[in-house]
C-alpha cells in the first residue's frame, strides 16, 4: 500500500509538471463552459486533436478502473453497514451471492444510486457540486473523528501497532486535524464571488441533511439494534458463513 501511494506521488507529478509549463491563457480555462481545463491545455500544447485524444485516453482508462474500486469499495461499506443492521433494508443489502460470491445487491443498488448522482448534472450543477463537495467533507470528518477519539485517549489503542510512531505519532495526528478544521469549512466555500443562488456551494446544507438524517435514524432504530461491527475474527467468519447459508437457501 505504501509503494502504491509512492508510485502514484511519482506519476501525478510527471504528468502535472509539463501540463505547468504549457498551460495557456488562464482566463480562458476559467472561461470554459465544460470545466475541463486538461483537454484544452494538452490541445494547445500540441495542435492536434488526434493526438489530444490519444493522451486523454490512458487518463479515461484511469478513471474507469478508479470508478471501478470506488463502486467495489462502496458496495462492500454498504454490506458491513447492513450486515450489522446499520441501514434501511439491512436484511436485503447484506446479502452475498453464493455463485458470484459478492454482495450483489449491494453492489446494484450503489451503482444505481451513483448513476442518480451523475444524472443530477445534467438538471443542475450546483446540485452536483453540492453532492460531489460534500463527499470530500464526510471523508474528512470520518478520518478527522477516529484520530480526535485516538488523540483524547492518549493514544493507547494504537500503542502496540505497527504504525505507533511514538512521538511523531503525536505529530502527524495533530497535523492532521489541523488539517481537517482547515478542509471542512474550505469546501464550503462559495467558488465565485460575488455569490448568487446558482454558484453558491450547497455542500454543507447536503451535509447537515445527511447528519439531521443519520442522526434520527440512529434514534429510532440504531440506538436500541446497531451493537457494531464484530470484533473478532471468528465472529466476521461467522457472519459470512450465516450471509452465504441465507443466500444459497433463497436461491433453492
Amino acid at each position: 500500500m505504501v509503494g502504491t501511494i509512492v508510485l502514484n506521488t511519482i506519476a501525478g507529478l510527471v504528468f502535472l509538471i509539463p501540463l505547468v509549463f504549457v498551460l495557456p491563457n488562464q482566463t480562458d480555462l476559467f472561461n470554459l463552459v465544460s470545466a475541463q481545463p486538461t483537454p484544452v491545455i494538452i490541445k494547445s500544447a500540441i495542435g492536434s486533436s488526434g493526438g489530444t485524444i490519444a493522451l486523454l485516453i490512458p487518463l479515461l482508462v484511469l478513471g474507469l478502473f478508479c470508478g471501478i474500486g470506488c463502486t467495489t469499495a462502496t458496495s462492500r461499506c454498504t454490506w458491513a453497514f447492513a450486515r450489522d443492521g446499520a441501514i434501511p433494508g439491512s436484511k436485503w443489502w447484506k446479502q452475498v451471492n453464493p455463485k458470484l460470491d459478492v454482495p450483489f445487491n449491494a453492489m446494484m443498488m450503489t451503482m444505481i444510486v451513483e448513476l442518480a448522482l451523475g444524472l443530477i448534472y445534467f438538471g443542475s450543477s450546483a446540485a452536483f457540486n453540492a453532492f460531489s463537495g460534500v463527499g470530500v467533507i464526510c471523508l474528512t470528518t470520518s478520518y478527522a473523528c477516529p484520530i480526535l477519539v485516538n488523540v483524547i485517549t492518549g493514544r493507547r489503542q494504537v500503542a502496540e501497532g505497527n504504525f505507533y510512531l511514538g512521538k511523531l505519532g503525536w505529530f502527524c495526528n495533530i497535523v492532521s486535524l489541523c488539517w481537517s478544521a482547515l478542509a471542512l469549512p474550505l469546501f464550503c466555500m462559495p467558488t465565485y464571488v460575488p455569490i448568487v443562488p446558482e454558484y453558491m456551494n450547497y455542500a454543507s446544507v447536503v451535509f447537515f441533511a445527511f447528519f439531521v438524517v443519520a442522526t434520527g435514524w440512529y434514534f429510532v432504530w440504531g440506538k436500541e439494534n446497531y451493537r457494531g461491527p464484530p470484533t473478532h475474527t471468528d465472529a466476521v467468519l461467522e457472519a459470512r458463513r450465516a450471509s452465504l447459508a441465507v443466500g444459497h437457501q433463497q436461491k433453492l
